[in-house]
């Protein structure tokens, strides 16, 4: 754990890719005791790139660090009994399960609440009718793709890179779980949770106005490129790379045209139109063929440390483009002083910067990130102090090929 906040509660996890998985780890994050079970030889997620040189995921090592991790024969009664009895494990810390699994078969509420009637199971998944989806599918149904890109690209989609509502529903979920858990502790009464990708995504869509926008206006929103909808913003190039300069607020606005010497210009435009782009960001946007052009001029044959210094004095809001590798140079990003990454050996053999939660509780100190478990390697702790196995029980059951341990190095 890095924080112990939820130190107490045992949640255990049946499931694989993002959303789920980082519901858990966010638990984990602060101070829950997780356990993953996951079928002998690895689940669908297990051998997802990222890969290290050595063929072991960083992706599975990334979302899965300091979870106990349990590897059973999920494709046996035995072994999916197993699964049950994990979920439902007695103990007032526990009766809590994260899973992707259909809503239907072994892993189904039912099934899990006849053993433990006060179970809380929280069950990610793709579209509120069963049907599968990932991020992907998803942004393709809702029309994120098609409002993505430059307008020369016409009507070819244009894939998001970001996981996003897999990221989103992750955290929605680990909120969704601890308000259920509150709930129980009040009542005693268990409860089934569904909490479908595409729901998270359109709820978000419709949060941020852009439902209404649609049923309002009559009209999809266009492509607009790099330029930001609504208000001033868009990447310029300087004379050593291109930066993202953004006007929001009246401050941000103010302070680019003073940092560049444009106040001339700028009032020359308000005066011709009758406007004041001080006074309204979205008049920014709406005279930004006539503005962005002053902007790139202005910038062109400026370099990055001659630019840089001046905007943050005058509260401009801007960044740099990076690639991920040269991010990890710049001191903006990647701050010494940030307890968020700290070196940690893993099972893949690699030693890199894993992150621990990003939020940051003032006056409580926030203990190093733990590394990720290989494959099984708590199959026999958690059978005996979780399910009270003896040590014959689980003699057998490995002979059976029921459950596994960790692959000897």
């Amino acid at each position: 754990m890095t924080y112990d906040l939820l130190s107490g509660l045992r949640v255990v996890e049946g499931a694989s890719f993002i959303a789920a998985p980082s519901c858990c780890l966010h638990m984990l994050q602060m101070g829950a005791e997780v356990i993953r079970f996951d079928p002998i030889g690895g689940g669908p997620d297990h051998g997802r790139w990222p890969k290290s040189p050595g063929g072991a995921s960083l992706y599975w090592e990334g979302l899965n660090k300091g979870k106990k991790s349990i590897a059973l024969d999920l494709g046996r009664p035995e072994g999916r009994e197993l699964a049950q009895r994990l979920a439902a494990a007695p103990g007032e810390a526990g009766g809590l399960f994260v899973t992707n699994y259909p809503v239907d078969g072994f892993l189904s509420h039912d099934k899990l609440a006849a053993l433990r009637p006060d179970l809380i199971s929280l069950r990610v998944m793709g579209w509120a009718d069963g049907r599968p989806a990932v991020d992907y599918t998803v942004n393709a149904a809702i029309g994120i793709p098609m409002m993505t890109g430059p307008e020369s690209l016409g009507d070819a989609p244009v894939n998001h890179v970001l996981p996003a509502w897999d990221l989103l529903t992750g955290a929605y979920a680990a909120f969704a779980l601890l308000a259920a858990e509150r709930r129980r502790r009040e009542t005693g009464a268990g409860q089934e949770i569904r909490l479908p990708l595409a729901d998270v995504a359109l709820m978000s869509l419709g949060h941020i106005g852009q439902v209404a926008e649609v049923v309002v206006g009559g009209a999809d929103r266009p492509r607009m490129g790099n330029d930001l909808f609504g208000a001033f913003g868009r990447d310029f190039p300087i004379k050593d790379g291109r930066l993202m300069v953004v006007g929001l607020t009246k401050r941000q606005w103010t302070g680019l045209i003073e940092a560049l010497g444009l106040k001339a210009e700028v009032v020359a435009i308000e005066a011709e139109a009758g406007v004041s782009f001080a006074a309204d960001e979205g008049l920014r946007f709406i005279w930004r063929e006539r503005l962005n052009p002053l902007f790139a001029a202005a910038m062109a044959g400026r370099t990055e440390v001659e630019l840089g210094p001046v905007f943050d004095k005058l509260g401009v809001c801007w960044g740099p483009y990076r690639t991920v590798q040269s991010s990890m140079a710049d001191p903006r990003v990647w701050r010494p002083e940030s307890a968020l990454f700290t070196d940690v050996a893993h099972p893949s053999g690699h030693t890199y910067p894993t992150p621990g939660p990003a939020i940051d509780f003032t006056g409580q100190a926030r203990a190093a990130p733990p590394r990720a478990p290989k494959l099984g390697e708590h199959t026999d702790q958690v059978l005996a102090e979780l399910l009270g196995l003896a040590s014959g029980e689980i003699g057998r059951l490995h002979d059976a090929g029921l459950v596994a341990g960790p692959k000897a190095d």
